[in-house]
């Protein structure tokens, strides 16, 4: 036997005369991407000469932005923290087998901005698109660093 005082029912139950809300459906879940596809602007050069521009870069976890504030090289250096990091969450470049912090390093700098700039948008604000002007027409419009090459559909 369920007590009520006045009115109201205890915590969590409904009156017995109320009916429960239907469920709201929100239709299909949708699935997380945690990989987004990337084309580098020059490409990391490798010891033969071999040039790799596609990879593909992983949402961040706590542990990989954590992990790096422990390395001697970030604590001598704050601005190797992004080297260490961008080298945790890459999980492809090109045909290379292992990515690490060395890689990374030898990377150009534009390369290593547009990795920076790739981390940020994924991360912090969960999309890869870009507002740019035509520097020629100065028309504003939107690309997406994921897609191909400027041009290519």
């Amino acid at each position: 036997m369920r007590r009520t005082i006045g009115a109201t029912a205890p915590v969590g139950e409904l009156p017995d005369d109320a009916t429960a809300p239907a469920p709201v459906s929100a239709g299909p879940p949708r699935a997380l991407r945690t990989e987004f596809d990337f084309e580098l602007p020059r490409g990391y050069v490798d010891a033969r000469g071999v040039v790799h521009r596609s990879g593909t870069m992983r949402l961040a976890t706590a542990r990989d932005e954590l992990v790096p504030l422990r390395d001697d090289r970030v604590r001598e250096n704050p601005a190797y923290l992004s080297v260490v990091l961008i080298s945790r969450v890459l999980t492809r470049l090109g045909t290379l087998d292992e990515i690490h912090p060395g890689i990374v390093e030898d990377l150009f700098a534009s390369d290593l901005a547009f990795l920076q700039d790739f981390y940020r948008r994924i991360n912090a604000e969960g999309h890869t698109r870009a507002a740019v002007t035509c520097p020629s027409c100065q028309e504003g419009f939107v690309v997406d660093l994921a897609g191909g090459r400027l041009g290519e559909s």
